[in-house]
Formats: structure tokens, sequence, C-alpha cells
């Protein structure tokens, strides 16, 4: 591939490392968590959307947190299997292919603290201002703050991608499970300075913006929750902040796993494993707590599970 004996569109894909006796137990381990992902995710959608008490502004902003998983599992999880399957000197994929697959994966990423932060303003709406919040979270805000996380994720990911390609390329093997911009922008032997200072602002900007502003949340929450004396506001804010932080921490936690462990070469074999975990587990895990944690939520799982078996 190095010398030019495939055409210049074709790369090498690393993959994820598995060794031939664990290919068939990887392979049917992640097609359990894609199916369990989807169904999940999907039938989320799907309840929200079919049950009229659950049409409120936290269940619709809800809403794009399991769609983002969906696209991050999709974008993943299905090439990944390919994979699995296919040997290391065989893993081809087309350029083109590479930078969608980049695209999506940084999207996914990036609206995982966008979705989060919007529910977290929802949540100190309802919490800090309850006499106002009908006024507030009207159906227009709640489009315009889904957009907005929507929106600000791919304006800043397609600037990302936008300055890797315009660069020559000189290599053609990613070194690693899947496309991501610094996998596109290694394969170029020009000066990729302006790639790393805006990957470095991006994600700084990113994480102190993410921490920063839901930490403000929950102080204020926590402030109003303490002077207050009413204990039903207190049980409910309890309920529904916990579910949230939850979600936000794990997030949280594997996007700092794979920037420190970018910091030590030594490990790259476990980056490279963390990095595809960081991916899956929030997309399978986040509806199971959701639909957990949430009392509202769970009670239209078991009145659906309840109709059917009465059906049957």
């Amino acid at each position: 591939m190095e010398n030019n004996t495939y055409p210049n569109h074709v790369l090498l894909l690393e993959g994820l490392k598995v060794t031939q006796q664990s290919s068939y137990p990887a392979f049917i381990l992640f097609l359990i968590i894609y199916i369990f992902t989807m169904v999940a995710n999907i039938g989320l959608i799907v309840l929200i959307s079919m049950e009229r008490s659950l049409h409120q502004p936290m269940y619709i902003l809800l809403c794009n947190l399991p769609l983002n998983d969906i696209v991050g599992a999709t974008t993943l999880i299905p090439r990944l299997l390919w994979d699995i399957l296919t040997t290391a000197p065989e893993r081809y994929i087309t350029y083109i292919e590479c930078v969608i697959q980049a695209f999506y994966t940084h999207v996914y990423a990036t609206t995982s603290h966008t979705v989060l932060m919007i529910m977290a303003f929802d949540r100190y709406v309802a919490i800090c201002n309850p006499l106002r919040y009908a006024t507030i979270m009207t159906n227009k805000m709640v489009i315009r703050l889904s957009v907005s996380a929507w929106g600000v994720a791919i304006v800043l990911v397609g600037i990302l991608l936008g300055l890797t390609i315009r660069l020559s390329r000189c290599r053609s093997n990613i070194f690693n499970p899947y496309c991501d911009n610094a996998s596109l922008f290694k394969l170029s032997c020009e000066n990729v300075f302006i790639n790393n200072i805006y990957g470095l602002i991006f994600t700084v900007v990113l994480f102190v913006s993410s921490i920063g502003s839901i930490s403000l949340t929950y102080l204020k929450i926590a402030i109003v929750c303490l002077s207050s004396k009413n204990s039903s506001l207190n049980s409910k804010a309890l309920t529904t902040c916990s579910t949230h932080l939850l979600v936000y921490l794990i997030v949280l936690g594997c996007g700092f796993t794979i920037i420190v462990l970018h910091r030590f070469p030594a490990f790259a074999d476990l980056r490279k494993v963390s990095s595809v975990l960081g991916s899956v587990v929030p997309t399978c895990l986040n509806p199971i707590i959701y639909g957990l944690q949430t009392k509202e939520i769970k009670q239209r799982i078991f009145r659906v599970f309840h109709r059917a078996k009465v059906s049957t």
C-alpha cells in the first residue's frame, strides 16, 4: 500500500486487533451489542413519540440522545463487524468512506456533550424557575435547542475535517480501529500544525463549556433544593438530575480516558480498544439508564409489556 500498489483513493484500515480464535466470539458480542443498542434506542424514541403523556420538553429533548446513539453505533459497529471477519491485509476502505466515518464519529462525540448541555438547561429551568417553565420551554425553544445542539457539532466537525481533506496524502495506512480526524491528517506529509491547533482548541472549548455549564447548572439546582422545604420537588429533582448526571459522567469518563491514553504511546493498543468501547458503551447504556431511572418512562414500558401480555 505504501509503495502505491493500490489506487491512491484506497486505504488500509488496521481495524480491531483480535486473534483468529477470538474473532467469532468478538463478532457475536458486538453484533448483540449493536442489535440491543438499535432496538433500545429506537424503542425509546417510539415510546416517547406514541405516549402523549411524554410529549413534554424534557422527553422531547431526550429524543436527541437516542438519535445520536443510533448515529454513533451505526457509524462504528457495522464496519467493525466486517473488519473482525476480514484478515488484516484485506481491510480496505476508500478515502471518501473514511472521511464520512470520521465525520459522523466526531459529530456523535460532540453531540453527546451538546445534547446533555441543553438537557441540563431544561432541568435548570424546571427546578429553579418552575413558574416560568411553560413560558420559557415552548415548542419553539425546544426546536431551537435541538437544532443548536446538532448545528454546533456539525459546523465544528465540518471545519475540523475541512482542514484535513485539504491536505495531500503520501501514506495510505490508517493505524486505528476506525477512521477519525487524527488518523486522516497523519496520512499527509505536509505541515499539520493548523490541524493540531484547531483540534486542541476544539477539544478544550467543548470540554470546558460542557463541564462548566453543567457544573454551574447543578450548583444552582443544588442551592435551590437545599433552600427549599418542598420534599416532592427535591425528590423529583434528585431522580431526574441523577439520571442525567450519570449519563454525562459516562460520556465524560470515556472521553477523558481516550484523551489521557493519547499522551502515552506505550499504551497505544489499550487506547485503540478504549476508543472503540468509548463509543460503544454509552450507546447501549444510555437507554437502560433512562429506561430504568426515569419513573414516567419506566411506567410506560411496563404498561406496554402488560398490554402485550394481556393481548397474547
